[in-house]
């Protein structure tokens, strides 16, 4: 039994330092504008000053709907949805 507890609470502590990790990963990236490989490539050009990215908004995030939504899995509601996801489907233009 002591053996079991100590193998769940490495594994606990895996878990936890893993998504610790991507959250703070995924706040950086909005924090600077930049992905991961996007700043190691920049990073490795030796061009990481040269950058000119913006913080990326919230709103891009979350989109404009109420703050109670953004803990449930629908669908967010955003101003441009062309300019968020960066394209538009045939199906958007003939709207």
């Amino acid at each position: 039994l002591t053996q079991f507890v100590r193998l769940v609470t490495i594994l606990s502590l895996g878990a936890l330092l893993f998504t610790s990790s991507m959250i703070m990963n995924v706040t950086f990236g909005l924090m600077t504008g930049i992905g991961t490989i996007d700043r190691l490539k920049k990073k490795a050009n030796d061009t990481i000053g040269d950058a000119v990215e913006e913080p990326i908004p919230l709103k891009d995030v979350f989109g404009i709907g109420a703050y109670w939504t953004f803990l449930f899995p629908i669908d967010p509601i955003f101003d441009n949805y062309d300019q968020v996801m960066g394209f538009s489907t045939p199906q958007r233009l003939l709207r």
